[in-house]
């Protein structure tokens, strides 16, 4: 449980859900992580239950489709923990209409936030992962960046593909420069953005979706996370690892 020890995590849309989980978890394998994000309460409890546990956290406002703020978020780690090492891409926003019912302006805030941001994120991180000798990139992509899914939802979609392949070009830009650039493509996860689904016939649907017979837990992914972000994965770069019960396989 210490394969990261005095290596520097950032982690982004860590306040809840996936991103929390990851936090947790690569700081119980010993990284100072940075948590991220735009809900600066809930990041700060995230950072505090960290610390309080022994480990080392801070908290840091910051908006993923802003090339300033990841600036900002890079030096913030280096400054305070002497380096990065880990970037987990987290961070991601939905949409649920179809395509005739999307607007411009909602298809560019959701490609901003879930395709754009990784492009600045890892171009912000570029020179510090170089330097750290054991660098690593998760990004954290979608079942939906595979599949067409059930026809709605286009932007999402669209991007989550787009960082899908997005991983495997930098993968190959970086595989002798020290930096390993891997995706995580999770299925339908029980996070708090399923709370409105519960006991309705949309989590019916996704459990009766999954060949697992049930969601999966933020815990799941950030477990593959801590795997990827370690020397355990130090042979593997330009992956896609499906954590979804066997969705895709179907």
């Amino acid at each position: 449980m210490n394969r990261l020890q005095g290596r520097t995590a950032l982690v982004t849309g860590a306040a809840s859900g996936i991103g929390r989980a990851t936090a947790l978890r690569l700081a119980e394998e010993g990284a100072a992580v940075l948590v991220t994000d735009v809900q600066d309460a809930e990041g700060q409890k995230v950072a505090d239950e960290i610390v309080e546990k022994g480990g080392r956290a801070a908290f840091l406002h910051h908006d993923v489709a802003d090339q300033d703020a990841w600036s900002a978020a890079v030096e913030r780690a280096v400054t305070q923990f002497g380096g990065l090492d880990v970037l987990v891409n987290n961070a991601g926003i939905g949409d649920l209409g179809t395509i005739e019912d999307t607007t411009l302006a909602q298809y560019e805030r959701t490609v901003a936030v879930d395709q754009t941001g990784v492009f600045l994120g890892t171009k912000a991180a570029a020179e510090a992962l170089k330097r750290s000798g054991h660098g690593a990139v998760v990004n954290i992509s979608s079942i939906f960046g595979t599949s067409g899914g059930m026809g709605t939802s286009p932007a999402y979609h669209a991007a989550k593909g787009a960082v899908r392949t997005l991983t495997k070009n930098v993968a190959l830009a970086w595989a002798r420069a020290g930096v390993r650039v891997n995706s995580i493509h999770p299925g339908f996860i029980d996070t708090p953005i399923l709370d409105a689904a519960r006991g309705t016939e949309f989590e019916t649907a996704m459990i009766g979706m999954t060949p697992m017979g049930r969601l999966g837990r933020p815990e799941e992914i950030a477990a593959a996370v801590a795997y990827l972000a370690s020397d355990d994965a130090s042979f593997v770069t330009g992956a896609e690892l499906y954590v979804d019960g066997g969705f895709i396989a179907r």
